[in-house]
């Protein structure tokens, strides 16, 4: 049995949270799925090198106390965590939003709600190696 699949979901509405969460579970691949609900509690979790790193975080731009910019900016600039894929989620197909993202080392966009498909379709893009 290989290692489970572990990804950071970082979102703030419970709607959204729900969404991503059961479109998640229909990926036939082991995973464990961590949630924190703001900008500070996901940099404390990513940040702290006690704990391993998820393989892939997404990461809501629209948070509470610290914004989904600011945390990918904090996490693209220590060492450990710079090349950390974060797939941002983002409310609008908007092309100034979606430019944004990438402006800021975002691995890939996903535009909520989180579908399995655009799921697997970004980490396909990223070419992260997780069996899809």
């Amino acid at each position: 049995m290989s290692n489970p699949i572990k990804i950071l979901l970082v979102e703030d509405n419970a709607d959204d949270e729900h969404l991503a969460l059961r479109a998640l579970r229909k990926w036939d691949q082991q995973i464990e799925i961590e949630v924190v609900r703001d900008g500070q509690e996901a940099l404390e979790r990513i940040l702290n090198a006690d704990l391993s790193l998820p393989n892939v975080v997404l990461l809501d731009i629209n948070l509470p106390k610290i914004s989904g910019i600011s945390v990918l900016t904090q996490v693209r600039e220590v060492p450990r965590t710079a090349k950390l894929p974060v797939i941002v989620l983002v409310s609008s197909d908007e092309p100034a939003q979606m430019k944004a993202e990438y402006e800021f080392c975002a691995s890939g966009t996903i535009q909520k709600p989180l579908l399995l498909e655009s799921f697997l379709a970004a980490i396909r893009s990223i070419g992260l190696n997780i069996p899809t």
